[in-house]
């Protein structure tokens, strides 16, 4: 009786966790196939795989702990969490670790966080907040308030230095003014003030930036210099042709010649050992991922919702094509992890938060009927 008693309850607690299953399973499947390509980076060896495995279980914890958190409660809190991001990125130029000539990292004791990774989800969740008060579609005044919220956290991220992560947030910021409904003429004078401003931003950015992006339109005119990067990562993934070396097969990360297999390169490692076939079939998973994502920003009820599931399932996907693509030398080296694959800490509990409030806005009813 007492057994049967207890194992009712626990069914009973299992069942009252909201989340959304086919978005719990895809998220597995990728970090199980990160965990596969983390282990024959790693020399092969298991310390890595121990490490990132400790790190997902505390981001998974993460990501269910917000699914639990109602869409009214998180459009509350995105003044809250934008104002101490922002405060955590000004804390970083002031008391930041620096590390590779960029100061990002804010260190408590053991824990090492990088507040800007977070701020990738703040600021949609504020603009979402801010957009969301008054009817769509989004005025002039309130693209103009959207950008002015934007401006500060991006100029602290680019203090840092750290492009990347401040392109991708502006990125988000755009994706939300679009879904908010402005109108294409606006749209279009930001694009013309946008490219006219190109000659400004060149001027303003760091010597290593520049030469990302000359190197980028010709690697091989410094294969053993700037250019390493990006050549090595091709004859990785050309090395796997069609249907890859096999796992855990991977001679240009275990001998060392293709830089941070590990992170920022890891898409690389496992084109050598699955080939095309794998890749796609990679592609296919993170492609559920992003339209199960669009699809709940569709049946949300509100428009905070919606704006905010969009934008974080762009946000996801930009992520993912962003890292991909900078290893085929389709875009410039800018540093972005590929979610849920790449060895790290920050940016997995980030991405876990994004899926966390995706099935925050699934699971939490009223729905729009299909």
């Amino acid at each position: 009786m007492l057994t049967e008693s207890l194992a009712g309850n626990t069914a009973a607690r299992f069942g009252s966790i909201k989340f959304d299953a086919p978005l719990l399973v895809a998220v597995l499947l990728v970090f199980l196939v990160g965990e596969a390509v983390l282990y024959s980076a790693s020399g092969p060896g298991y310390s890595v795989v121990i490490h990132q495995a400790v790190k997902f279980f505390i981001a998974l914890g993460v990501m269910l702990f917000v699914a639990q958190i109602p869409p009214h409660d998180l459009r509350r809190l995105s003044p809250a969490f934008y104002v101490v991001g922002v405060g955590l990125l000004a804390l970083v130029l002031v008391h930041g670790h620096a590390e590779l000539g960029a100061r990002r990292w804010l260190d408590f004791g053991p824990l090492r966080v990088q507040p800007s990774e977070f701020m990738k989800l703040a600021v949609p969740m504020m603009l979402a907040w801010l957009i969301s008060r008054k009817p769509l579609p989004i005025g002039l005044g309130d693209i103009g308030l959207s950008l002015l919220v934007l401006a500060l956290p991006f100029l602290l991220i680019y203090k840092e230095p750290d492009l990347g992560t401040a392109l991708i947030m502006a990125m988000a910021a755009i994706i939300i003014i679009v879904l908010a409904g402005a109108r294409w003429r606006y749209m279009l004078i930001g694009a013309v003030i946008g490219l006219a401003l190109l000659p400004v931003a060149w001027h303003f950015m760091h010597a290593y930036q520049r030469e990302r992006i000359l190197v980028f339109l010709d690697p091989a005119n410094a294969p053993l210099g700037a250019g390493y990067h990006i050549v090595q990562s091709m004859i990785t993934i050309g090395s796997g042709g069609v249907y890859g070396m096999g796992w855990p097969h991977a001679p240009q990360a275990q001998l060392g010649f293709l830089p941070e297999s590990r992170t920022d390169f890891i898409f690389a490692v496992f084109g050598e050992e699955f080939g095309l076939f794998g890749g796609l079939a990679l592609l296919a998973i993170y492609l559920f991922i992003i339209l199960r994502g669009l699809y709940i920003a569709w049946r949300a009820s509100d428009n905070y919702s919606r704006l905010l599931a969009a934008s974080l399932s762009l946000i996801f996907a930009i992520e993912v094509f962003v890292n991909i693509d900078m290893t085929l030398g389709l875009l410039p080296v800018v540093g972005v992890p590929l979610p849920f694959m790449s060895y790290g800490g920050t940016s997995l509990v980030s991405m876990a938060m994004v899926l966390g409030i995706l099935q925050s806005i699934a699971a939490h009813k009223p729905l729009v009927p299909s």
